[in-house]
């Protein structure tokens, strides 16, 4: 919830015949200003303005280089280079409004927590969700809160929304999906008016495993923080101060000045972030773009892997652009990475909810060709599941959080007809086969059509067929799992398979992911690896593919950008953007693909 102050039309004539009985005195003058020009030596307190959020990766820019000054991967550097910084004395967090996912949310805080064992840390927020309340008080010597703010600690919870009677009932579409696992349940918001037992048995038990993991988060860095007060908010400013949420309620320049006072700055800089101090690399991404270059290269790589997964990113559906990992630039990237001998290992930081299976496995393919090359470590964010853990299980080692989310081992698939509802209108589809002496012989060569439905003939056959993609993508999780003396058979994979999603903890328990951590950890493990020093410079990989490849009309990364401008995308991003990804996993299925491996739930936590 956020306030708004309006101003009636009586107050507002009151005030304007208060404003002529005073008449005009003329404006005083103001007095000399007294400023001292900032600083520019001196012990500082460096400022991370994480208020525009975390993204895995910052929306592309000019020429279509990635920013990497606002992205997670840039606020791990900082905050590692913040620790053994002399020059800064203490941080200075400025959180505003923003919405951080609950896996980022753990790292973060953890790594805020690093630099406060050394130095103090001060956050400042304008209002507190679950999970900026958890990054706050497990990284923060002090949490300041604007006085018009709130801390929205209300709990957290799953909603899923059911068009079936819309899109059957009311519109009179064929929705006619098929699922390989009994909890695969992507279609069930399409062919059911409520869930599966299933589907809500596999969701509440993710929910349950996120909700300890938060609590415990809270507890541990705020004991005062227990379940009665953390999931009744959201609370005010005084009752939030009051019940030990938050220390100080103030303004952030007010922040600022106390912990300048308490740390002995003299200044401040803004290392992260909106102003931040750019260290003279804008140039040279320039250049590597338009020379059609991944990125400079260093010892270890860091490739990311964020959206749902495709062929082609200009897509031909009706939703048009959609960016997400995209198997011809991310192919082209990891085959570039192969065989850079300057590159000694590989840390892919992926958040993805799946989508094309065909993508999914030729992207697999590539992946495996590295592994046997030099380390590969994946790094799980708020999300690796379906298509998304399909492309992880190649990692010789697998790091999640507590709160990432992996699992949904299955397949869907299947299509929306119209013909139905276009009867209701006098429109009729006659379909004319070659071969009118075979039986079913229409219903088969037009099972692509929307205008017709699937006859049981035909629906085996498609089932048949998800189920062999089934089969590969357990095939394909045994393999991968299969490196560093682990072996892992099919029935031990098929035991969390099915379409089932698992917490990060859970997940390891299951022998999904081998680590506990984030994306710092996964670059430890990988200069481990690779026999690298602790220093191993990172080098991020945009994945872009340069200026002029990129207007080469095959379809590279690019397409997305134009097309997405002019797709229904453009309204769900500015709605709902967190259901982007979700939505377009399943696009595949218009598109001419028969088979996705896409989350059934658009779950994100706040």
């Amino acid at each position: 919830m956020r306030r708004a102050l309006a101003t009636g039309a009586l107050a507002l004539a009151s005030a304007a015949l208060a404003a002529g009985a005073v008449g005009c005195e003329g404006r005083p003058r103001p007095e000399a200003s007294a400023t001292e020009p900032p600083r520019k030596t001196g012990p500082a307190i460096a400022v991370m303005d994480l208020s525009g959020g975390v993204p895995e990766q910052d929306k592309a820019g000019l020429f279509g280089v990635s920013g990497a000054k606002k992205s997670f991967d840039e606020v791990l550097r900082v905050t590692t280079d913040l620790r053994d910084d002399k020059k800064s004395v203490g941080v200075m967090v400025k959180l505003g409004g923003a919405q951080i996912g609950a896996a980022r949310a753990q790292e973060l805080g953890e790594m805020l927590a690093g630099i406060r064992a050394i130095k103090k840390v001060y956050c400042h927020a304008d209002a507190l969700s679950n999970t900026t309340l958890m990054v706050a008080a497990k990284g923060c010597s002090s949490i300041w809160l604007s006085p018009a703010g709130e801390v929205e600690a209300i709990g957290l919870a799953a909603q899923v929304v059911y068009m079936r009677r819309l899109l059957v009932d009311e519109l009179h579409l064929n929705v006619d999906f098929l699922q390989v696992g009994k909890f695969k349940g992507a279609e069930e918001p399409l062919t059911r008016d409520g869930p599966s037992p299933e589907a809500r048995a596999s969701l509440t038990s993710v929910l349950a495993d996120m909700r300890a993991a938060w609590l415990d988060s809270l507890a541990t860095a705020r004991p005062r923080a227990t379940a009665e007060v953390v999931e009744d908010g959201p609370w005010s400013p005084p009752r939030a101060k009051e019940l030990g949420l938050v220390d100080e309620v103030g303004y952030f320049d007010e922040a600022l000045a106390e912990v300048k006072k308490e740390a002995g700055g003299v200044r401040e800089r803004v290392v992260f972030g909106s102003g931040a101090e750019q260290d003279g690399g804008d140039l040279d991404d320039l250049v590597r773009a338009l020379a059609g270059e991944t990125s400079a290269t260093g010892p270890v790589a860091l490739v990311r892997a964020t959206g749902s997964i495709s062929m082609t990113a200009g897509g031909n559906g009706i939703l048009g652009g959609r960016g997400g990992i995209v198997e011809k630039d991310f192919s082209r990237t990891i085959a570039k990475l192969e065989k850079d001998d300057e590159v000694k290992a590989v840390v892919v930081r992926i958040d993805s909810p799946g989508g094309s299976a065909l993508a999914s496995d030729l992207m697999w393919h590539q992946l495996m060709k590295l592994r046997k090359k030099k380390p590969l470590v994946f790094s799980v964010g708020d999300m690796a599941a379906s298509g998304g853990y399909y492309l992880a299980c190649t990692g010789d080692y697998v790091f999640a959080e507590p709160m990432s989310i992996v699992g949904s081992i299955g397949v869907v698939g299947g299509k929306i007809g119209v013909g139905d509802a276009l009867e209701r209108w006098g429109v009729h589809a006659e379909t004319f086969p070659a071969n009118p002496g075979k039986p079913g012989a229409a219903s088969r060569a037009a099972y692509e059509s929307p205008l017709v439905k699937w006859d049981e003939p035909t629906r085996a056959r498609v089932l048949e067929s998800m189920t062999g993609v089934y089969e590969l993508f357990l095939a394909r999780i045994v393999e991968g799992r299969s490196t560093r003396g682990r072996e892992i058979s099919r029935d031990k994979v098929a035991e969390s398979a099915e379409g089932r999603i698992f917490s990060g903890t859970e997940g390891k328990a299951r022998g999904l992911v081998d680590e506990i951590g984030g994306l710092g950890a996964a670059i430890a493990k990988a200069r481990e690896l690779a026999k690298l020093s602790e220093s191993a410079r990172v080098a991020v990989i945009q994945g872009k593919s340069g200026l002029f490849e990129s207007l080469d009309p095959g379809g590279s990364a690019e397409e997305s950008v134009r097309a997405r401008a002019a797709s229904p995308l453009q309204l769900l991003d500015r709605v709902a953007p967190d259901a982007v990804p979700f939505v377009t996993s399943l696009a595949p299925l218009a598109e001419g693909e028969r088979t996705a491996v896409a989350v059934p739930f658009a779950l994100t936590v706040r």
